[in-house]
């Protein structure tokens, strides 16, 4: 007689809730049988299954590994950087999608405002910024301090020039790991004084006509356009999570997998 696998060890195998394994049992999508008012799934059916899910021939389930030896979604979130987790050239691209539909510069950074993904949509301001290591490290520092901020929710915050900023939070599993970072939009009161243009030009060794000229290419949104910019970046974050969480997901499932033919 095939050993009977329990309803939680099949949650810990397939890294998915408790819910969503009896609906499969239900549906008949997992094989399963009822004893009395409990799903038992036979180990030798759940092997043909696996194998039925992945291209690679799985050998016999002799006996099922305690759950502790199997790798959970909370095993990889954790210890997994953004970078590692997230398919970067499929997200530049939905990063430069968005970049261009909102009339914005976005980047995905850590929540140290290390970027991840090359810059959408830069403005000649910006340009000028990272042609210095100056410029590159006052970046890195605004960035940076978005991480820290507290707030949860996109807000407009100045930046470097006065020039606003905004951050959407990525969540893989239980943790923030990284940010959609909206840069460049001028403020209400743009352009700055020629002070500030002055201090701008001294701090990256450049003349007051180069700062100013980057100035008349930045983006400039109405009120309702900021808003909706705001809104934006928190499904495009929403959206790299469910990502992320999917990979995580199944590089579980292909670890467990991996883990069954060792035994």
């Amino acid at each position: 007689m095939p050993e009977m696998l329990t309803a939680k060890e099949m949650q810990d195998l397939l890294l998915v809730d408790r819910s969503t394994i009896y609906r499969m049992a239900e549906a008949g999508q997992l094989p399963a049988v009822k004893v009395g008012k409990q799903w038992r799934f036979p180990s030798d059916l759940v092997e043909e299954w696996l194998k039925s899910q992945t291209a690679a021939p799985a050998p016999r389930l002799a006996a099922y590994a305690p759950a502790k030896d199997f790798v959970t979604s909370k095993d990889f979130a954790p210890s997994q950087d953004l970078a590692d987790v997230l398919p970067l050239d499929c997200v530049q691209l939905i990063q430069d999608a968005f970049a261009e539909v909102l009339g914005v510069m976005l980047a995905v950074t850590d929540l140290d405002g290390q970027p991840i993904t090359q810059v959408s949509n830069p403005t000649p301001f910006f340009d000028l910024l990272t042609d210095t290591d100056s410029g590159h490290a006052i970046c890195h520092e605004k960035w940076r301090e978005l991480g820290q901020a507290p707030a949860l929710e996109p807000r407009f915050m100045p930046s470097f020039g006065g020039l606003l900023c905004a951050r959407a939070l990525v969540r893989i599993g239980n943790e923030l790991k990284g940010m959609v970072i909206v840069f460049g939009v001028a403020p209400a009161d743009w352009p700055p004084d020629l002070e500030i243009i002055q201090q701008l030009a001294d701090s990256l060794n450049v003349s007051t006509d180069k700062v100013q000229e980057t100035f008349d290419a930045v983006f400039t949104l109405t009120a309702g356009e900021q808003k909706k910019v705001l809104a934006t970046i928190q499904r495009v974050a929403d959206i790299l999570a469910h990502i992320g969480n999917e990979r995580v997901s199944l590089l579980g499932r292909l670890a467990n997998i991996a883990r069954l033919s060792t035994v």
